[in-house]
């Protein structure tokens, strides 16, 4: 039974193996595709967040600037909302204000704004760099460290389309005094018509695409786990009624033969039922229980022959034992005199009756 619960804890190691190896690279696998498909929905978010944006951007280009552009010229203070860049900017703010957005930040990155707060830092005017350098370039996307914290950003190129805007990012000399009054000389001027100005980028926390892809991944393992100890119960089971238990008594019988112990008793016959049993199978194990009972039969006829030979051998023995002390009892001195008395107390009785 110790080599049966061998062979069983191997196989289970073996199947073990198998499934840790299946678990590894599944794992690999999938924990790349759940990243993959968690950054296309976010892209797919980003992209709805972006096309918001831009709408509020055209209509207030379209309307707003176009209802208080007369009033530029006379107004004392530039009204900026009157500028797209800062409508959309407010707009974000207010659905950051959402406890789902709270964490999203939006950012018209350029490198020479008429705001200041809009001015790209170094990793931002890598990307503007990139849309400009290849402009088929539609959207790049990816991780950054902001303030401790790892994010992901979904950038886009914003190009100058509206030739109404170089009135006042053109010169200071054509811009409208209000505007120039309140945002200086020296910022957000020389702009040009068809040319890349800046990278619309929306930054989302990376922690909600990891708890997606950790809660992803954590379902599978315990599904995997749950279907792996299903299997290592249920090929346990099946191992030991088909086949560590009809190997069993053919182990025993095949120990007693080698040790020659075999006895057709009672309990052997009990064995060879259960061999009998096993040989009616039409599988490898009824092959090999087949060839045991052929071996068993043997055995037992080899058996009975050598008991028969040794009872005539020793009926042979104990005659020839016999012979030989009646040999040594004739032979003897002690009968030899006893012969010859007898013969003279015979001759005595012949001389008598005569």
């Amino acid at each position: 039974m110790r080599n049966h619960s061998k062979l069983a804890v191997k196989f289970t190691l073996l199947l073990s193996l198998v499934f840790i190896g299946a678990v590894l690279m599944s794992s690999f696998a999938l924990s790349k595709t759940l990243k993959h498909r968690a950054e296309d929905e976010i892209n797919y978010r980003g992209q709805l967040i972006v096309q918001m944006i831009n709408s509020v951007r055209d209509y207030t280009a379209n309307h707003i600037t176009t209802l208080v552009a007369p009033n530029l010229e006379t107004k004392q203070h530039f009204i900026p909302e009157s500028i797209p860049s800062f409508a959309v900017r407010e707009v974000f703010e207010n659905l950051r204000k959402n406890k789902e957005y709270k964490d999203y930040f939006y950012k018209d990155a350029t490198l020479n704004p008429t705001n200041l707060r809009d001015k790209a830092d170094e990793f931002e005017r890598q990307l503007l760099e990139n849309f400009r350098n290849e402009p088929e370039l539609k959207i790049l996307s990816g991780f950054r460290n902001m303030s401790g914290d790892k994010l992901f950003y979904s950038a886009r190129p914003l190009t100058l389309k509206d030739s109404s805007c170089l009135r006042c990012h053109g010169t200071p000399e054509t811009a409208p005094k209000s505007y120039v009054e309140t945002y200086g000389t020296e910022n957000g001027f020389g702009w040009k018509l068809n040319e890349i100005i800046a990278t619309q980028v929306v930054y989302f926390p990376a922690s909600e695409i990891f708890d997606r892809v950790s809660q992803g991944f954590l379902l599978f393992i315990a599904i995997f786990l749950g279907i792996f100890t299903l299997v290592i119960f249920t090929f346990n089971d099946l191992l030991k009624r088909n086949v560590l238990q009809p190997i069993k008594p053919m182990a025993q019988l095949a120990q007693k033969i080698s040790t020659d112990t075999f006895v057709y008793d009672q309990n052997e016959k009990v064995e060879l039922r259960s061999l009998v049993a096993i040989a009616k199978r039409n599988d490898e194990l009824g092959q090999l229980g087949q060839v045991f009972l052929r071996m068993v039969h043997q055995v037992y006829t080899r058996e009975q022959r050598l008991k028969k030979q040794m009872q005539e051998l020793s009926i042979q023995i104990d005659e020839t034992k016999k012979a030989r002390q009646v040999a040594e009892i004739v032979d003897a001195d002690y009968f030899q005199n006893l012969s010859i008395q007898a013969k003279e107390i015979r001759k005595k009785w012949a001389e008598t009756d005569s």
